[in-house]
């Protein structure tokens, strides 16, 4: 059985370039919102969460706190345009997800988290 991936993101070409590169080794599900997302979990709870910083509908590091309180183990990809420095990074977003990564990194970069985090 293929292993769940929940991706967030408000960017229509974010979610089918990913729906259609990891589409083939894992079941994907892609959605706009953190409301969808909290639906998702619920009814269907992934193995693994890449995620948007900065959604319409909501801050995406609050979300990912919301989905973390009904999925504790649940490691998270952040998948973002805004750019932290390390300090930042060390101090904040390591408490919260599993992986910070621009979204100009390169899709192997984002293949290799995607294998580390859902190996482990």
């Amino acid at each position: 059985m293929k292993k769940h991936i929940l991706i967030v993101d408000d960017e229509v070409e974010i979610r089918d370039l990913l729906t259609r590169c990891l589409s083939s080794n894992y079941r994907i599900t892609a959605v706009a919102s953190a409301v969808d997302a909290k639906r998702t979990v619920q009814t269907d709870p992934p193995h693994l969460l890449i995620s948007d910083l900065q959604l319409e509908d909501s801050d995406g590091l609050e979300m990912i706190e919301e989905l973390k309180a009904l999925l504790p183990d649940l490691p998270v990809i952040l998948l973002t345009g805004v750019l932290f420095d390390a300090e930042v990074v060390s101090e904040t977003l390591d408490k919260k997800v599993s992986a910070y990564l621009p979204k100009t990194s390169p899709l192997t970069r984002i293949l290799d988290e995607i294998k580390r985090l859902l190996d482990r």
